[in-house]
């Protein structure tokens, strides 16, 4: 945090510009956001920047020089927008940037008497938004005018446009800009603490003294998640050819998917010792951000560690089912996407052709050539060298 800006003369109750970013609720959103916060700070340094956050999201900001202050938000249920109004209210902000889509958090920013309210005007919370930004539809895209015009696509749907753009097209509108050329990056960083807790952990897990793979089985949809025993299988080709240990990360809800992706990497001759189950030894959000910096690779579904990778500038490989790699689309130098259908024409949604697009159609040799791919463009170590700093 950024506290260290106010002094006694400077409260944030007492500034005249303090804006509150309300934070995305997803982690992989939530990083993708930080260059939109990242803008804010550049364009308007004078500017208190407080956040409204998830629990989750608050670990995964902590370290991060962006915002001077973060309100991690009460539990959700009927009474929730009331007592995330009453949080932030003392602060007095003069301006909200919504970057969540629900009704909800555009009502904790009236309620707590925000004058300006910046948002996407959807899910029927436009009265609620004093500057209501359209969100981009099919019909403005010119991909989509061919389908549009045969009637197989509907102008009114939500186009799939990457949130990150989404985030930073919102950032502008409040500040009544174009938007930059040149955006700031993805960042994130480790608090003093995290980084002990990050360190503990890999000595505990054996994975102190030399590189390793990182990998991610689970995602937020069973349709998401590639199968359990292909990440075993990458695993293993991958730590037999470069001299590597396996890291396999998760959520404490996706610990079963973990632990089967684990045990088929040992099953085809990775051993035991070299495959490590970082979920079952209390994994938190912020010690997956360091584990993922320290990690040579990253091998991951659609899901929120592939953002903190990127965010983090580790390699990553991504398999892409039926979810299309547009909405998600981040400023990843080091990131390789395999798709399940390369060839799916662009005025097509990937989610709506769940056959077509089956992460099950992704073959593990196609992920093996895209690791040695990007690993050989990123100078990779292999063999027993150190692991990345």
């Amino acid at each position: 945090m950024r506290s260290e800006r106010a002094s006694a003369h400077d409260e944030p109750a007492a500034q005249a510009n303090r804006l509150l970013v309300v934070a995305p609720n997803w982690l992989g959103d939530a990083v993708m956001a930080t260059s939109a916060a990242a803008l804010l700070r550049r364009r308007r340094p004078g500017w208190w920047l407080g956040g409204l956050v998830k629990p989750a999201v608050a670990q995964l900001y902590e370290g991060l020089d962006l915002f001077d202050e973060l309100h991690v938000e009460p539990r959700a249920g009927m009474m929730g927008p009331k007592r995330a109004a009453a949080t932030v209210r003392p602060r007095r902000y003069r301006q909200a940037l919504l970057l969540t889509n629900s009704f909800s958090t555009a009502l904790v920013a009236r309620l707590a008497g925000i004058p300006r309210r910046v948002g996407f005007n959807r899910d029927g919370r436009g009265l609620l938004l004093t500057d209501p930004v359209a969100p981009t539809r099919l019909r403005d895209l010119p991909e989509f005018a061919e389908a549009i015009a045969k009637g197989s696509a509907s102008p009114e749907r939500f186009a799939p446009v990457s949130a990150h753009r989404a985030y930073l097209q919102l950032a502008c509108a409040l500040l009544e800009e174009p938007l930059p050329e040149d955006p700031p990056p993805l960042q994130l960083a480790l608090s003093g603490a995290q980084r002990r807790e990050t360190d503990q952990l890999l000595a505990r897990a054996g994975l102190a003294d030399g590189p390793f793979v990182a990998l991610c089985p689970g995602a937020s949809k069973a349709l998401k998640r590639w199968p359990a025993e292909r990440f075993g299988a990458v695993a293993a080709a991958l730590c037999s050819k470069r001299g590597w240990a396996a890291a396999f990360v998760g959520s404490p809800q996706e610990r079963d998917v973990v632990a089967q992706a684990r045990d088929a990497a040992i099953a085809q001759g990775l051993a035991p010792q070299r495959a490590v189950d970082l979920a079952q030894l209390g994994l938190t959000v912020g010690s997956l951000k360091g584990v993922l910096g320290c990690a040579a690779l990253l091998v991951a579904n659609d899901t929120g560690p592939r953002h903190i990778a990127a965010a983090m500038n580790t390699p990553a490989v991504v398999v892409f089912g039926p979810t299309d790699p547009r909405w998600t689309t981040i400023p990843a130098p080091l990131e390789a996407r395999v798709l399940a259908d390369p060839d799916l024409p662009r005025h097509l949604v990937a989610d709506d052709h769940p056959r077509r697009c089956a992460v099950e159609r992704v073959a593990v040799d196609r992920v093996l050539t895209a690791a040695e791919e990007l690993l050989t463009r990123a100078g990779a170590p292999s063999g027993a060298s150190g692991a990345r700093p």
